[in-house]
């Protein structure tokens, strides 16, 4: 097999990058722009509350989200000086708990997640065979 994509591989590789990175920017704009969140915030907010019931343990929480454990403190930290988590340290680590403020905000912010991703991914995908398409990116996941 050539060490090269074709013309067609490489064209659909670009368009997956641009469709996938596009999708999620502007499904984060739209949460940003409405409650103030960022994708990082949200991300951990509604793990937190729907997940953990409130509090995870940061390593946990680190693994959920795919994020190395420098990258989670550092994001924990911004949220912290904002009110919107606190972190406390338990038996065998740190547990991060979602404040008040925290969960309103995560609350505040599922309707207009649910909202951009119907207007900027299940919209666009409107007459296309979704069930076919869900099929490939379950490929995609269990490969991941």
């Amino acid at each position: 097999m050539d060490d090269r994509l074709t013309a067609a591989e490489l064209d659909l590789w670009h368009v997956w990058k641009l469709a996938t990175d596009s999708v999620r920017t502007l499904v984060a704009a739209d949460i940003m722009t409405a409650t103030g969140l960022s994708d990082p915030d949200f991300g951990v907010l509604t793990r937190l509350v729907e997940v953990g019931g409130g509090r995870m343990r940061q390593n946990q929480l680190a693994e959920s989200m795919g994020y190395h454990r420098s990258r989670l403190s550092h994001q924990l930290s911004r949220m912290e000086e904002r009110g919107l988590v606190a972190r406390e340290p338990s038996d065998n680590g740190v547990d991060v708990i979602a404040t008040a403020d925290g969960a309103a905000a995560a609350r505040a912010a599922r309707p207009v997640h649910a909202a951009a991703v119907r207007r900027h991914l299940l919209e666009p995908l409107a007459g296309c065979d979704q069930a076919a398409f869900r099929a490939a990116i379950d490929r995609l996941a269990v490969s991941a």
